[in-house]
């Protein structure tokens, strides 16, 4: 099973109106929470954890995690609002955000929130986005991450980082890129895509930035890159290092919205479905079976850019794209 980590909100994502412009259509987002629906979709177990409001939003993120097969039974409810981020969109180019979250229950989430003890079945548990740049929620999931990634035993779960950076949110550089480097130290997989490199080590380049980040301590480290597909350095028992790359599938590109972390969720679901999901397993991967995985997730990533919004793929959908 899989534990999903981090915000969970509504996008207002704009909408033509018949003689008015156009308007905002509320969706249910957020990174960890569209790649918990992505996981969901494929038929992996998966929970959901967070802080979400009682509020009618808060109801219908509830509702869309229920009916994608997300266990809900980590999530503490509050009275406190649901964030909204408002969302722009224009052709060719990444979307743009603008986030209400003063206040807002998933932004709340504090130790207290978190569980006692995780349930056992727990193999992985991925964080990441928005989640990591407001307190007290990113200090409550770094907390959780440092004590069950430092658990020196050989069950201790798989954790995977999606930054999903959204420079906007981010008061202080030089402070997030410090944090940043300790959350990937404290990682099993590193997916970080090139915008958010871009960002993050401006003017390394992809490949160096890309080592750097592997030799910070992950087993695993990913990038995504777009209509190129995706690339993955995996780093041996022995010292040497697996680089593989796999192509995207040629599908008509309608908006990007949960593509990355859609690639993400079906990435982890496919070592969940091929029985990889664990250190071991995770260090003795081929370069085909990487390989394998690669392309499976750009399958999952290539279905949902071509429809509208963050509409994740079945287990059906990507295994009958070639």
């Amino acid at each position: 099973m899989i534990l999903s980590c981090g915000e969970a909100l509504i996008d207002m994502v704009p909408v033509p109106i018949s003689g008015r412009g156009s308007g905002f259509l509320p969706c249910p987002g957020g990174s960890p929470y569209n790649t918990a629906i992505a996981i969901g979709r494929l038929g992996v177990p998966v929970r959901f954890l967070s802080r979400l409001s009682t509020d009618f939003f808060g109801e219908i993120l509830v509702d869309r995690l229920v009916k994608n097969n997300v266990g809900i039974d980590l999530i503490p409810r509050t009275d406190q609002n649901s964030t909204l981020a408002f969302v722009k969109l224009e052709k060719g180019k990444e979307p743009q955000y603008i986030f209400y979250t003063e206040g807002a229950a998933d932004r709340s989430f504090s130790p207290e929130d978190l569980p006692q003890k995780l349930p056992p079945e727990i193999r992985c548990i991925l964080f990441g986005s928005i989640s990591l740049t407001m307190e007290p929620s990113a200090s409550t999931i770094e907390s959780l991450i440092v004590w069950e990634g430092g658990k020196n035993t050989a069950d201790r779960p798989i954790i995977s980082l999606d930054p999903n950076v959204r420079p906007f949110m981010i008061r202080d550089k030089s402070a997030y890129v410090r944090r940043f480097e300790g959350w990937v130290a404290s990682a099993t997989i590193a997916k970080i895509s090139e915008a958010d490199f871009d960002f993050i080590y401006p003017g390394l380049g992809l490949e160096n930035s890309l080592e750097k980040v592997l030799g910070m301590g992950p087993r695993l480290a990913l990038t995504t890159l777009g209509p190129k597909g995706a690339l993955a350095l995996l780093h041996k028992d022995d010292g040497k290092v697996l680089r593989v790359s796999a192509p995207v599938v040629d599908l008509p590109v309608v908006d990007t919205i949960g593509a990355g972390d859609t690639f993400h969720g079906a990435f982890l679901s496919w070592l969940e479905l091929q029985g990889k999901m664990s250190h071991s397993a995770l260090a003795a991967l081929t370069e085909a079976e990487l390989y394998d995985a690669l392309f499976f997730a750009n399958r999952a990533a290539s279905l949902v850019c071509s429809r509208q919004g963050a509409e994740p793929p079945t287990l059906e959908e990507v295994e009958g794209l070639k």
